[in-house]
């Protein structure tokens, strides 16, 4: 029992020395930031993040506070944590504007959330959240010095969201569901026009529509064939050089005589 007793007491002294030279303390603010940030330029970022966050402990007025946020979220950056980071940067350009560092807070806060956007079969909330601060950025400093790097990111992640569109409109034609395919492939074009899928989705549509049309009941199917066609018109004035058009006819010749033959039975 004495030996058992000894050795714990050992083991508390141990642990409570460690904690004691582990423990974060500095007088001032500047000290503390200076801590940290030689941390920080030797990659030791994790610890760097400790000390950052001890320069709020002076409040968040004090004269090395803009700093120490501005390189907490870089720590967070550094070391992947980007949601973190996402929210650090945040932090610092809504509490620190008039710092000097801000538009790369700005660029660095859209980064976070561009490494966050998942490929493009999940769920694309942090897509969209990179789109929205990426066009921030971008109508904030059109001509700044990440603009171009930017604009680069914004049109990869639109032409990502333009493909999990267009595959949930392929879904749900796989499902027969022509009404909700027909919508989403022309939302495909309404959102994303300029992406590679936009003449795809229009021949898409064309087809969805023209199989609601011939699962319809017959009252409906005229509006319906009709639909089908006004899509073929804008397939063909969109894109007139589209390799897709071949195949695009075939549908609206199928269309058209179903127009025709209705028309033909109104007149009788």
């Amino acid at each position: 029992m004495l030996r058992q007793s000894i050795l714990l007491l050992f083991l508390v002294a141990l642990v409570a020395g460690c904690s004691s030279g582990n423990r974060i303390a500095s007088d001032t603010p500047e000290e503390a930031f200076e801590r940290g940030f030689a941390l920080y330029e030797r990659g030791k970022y994790d610890r760097a993040i400790e000390y950052f966050q001890h320069v709020f402990d002076f409040g968040r007025t004090n004269p090395r506070a803009a700093d120490a946020q501005y390189y907490l979220a870089q720590s967070y950056f550094k070391t992947k944590q980007y949601l973190l980071s996402a929210n650090e940067f945040t932090r610092f350009v809504e509490l620190y504007r008039t710092d000097e560092k801000v538009e790369e807070g700005e660029y660095l806060r859209a980064m976070s959330y561009v490494r966050l956007s998942p490929p493009y079969q999940l769920d694309q909330t942090d897509t969209q959240t990179a789109l929205t601060y990426l066009r921030l950025y971008l109508s904030k400093y059109p001509e700044g010095e990440h603009a171009a790097e930017l604009a680069g990111y914004t049109e990869e992640l639109r032409a990502k969201l333009a493909k999990k569109q267009f595959e949930i409109a392929e879904l749900y034609e796989r499902r027969e569901l022509h009404e909700a395919a027909a919508l989403s492939y022309e939302g495909v074009l309404e959102r994303y026009p300029d992406s590679e899928y936009a003449d795809n989705a229009l021949l898409g549509a064309v087809r969805s529509y023209r199989a609601y049309a011939e699962a319809s009941i017959p009252s409906r199917q005229a509006e319906r064939y009709q639909q089908a066609a006004d899509t073929y018109d804008r397939l063909v004035q969109l894109f007139p050089e589209s390799p897709l058009l071949g195949e695009a006819r075939a549908e609206y010749a199928i269309v058209e005589r179903e127009l025709q033959r209705m028309e033909s039975q109104a007149s009788r």
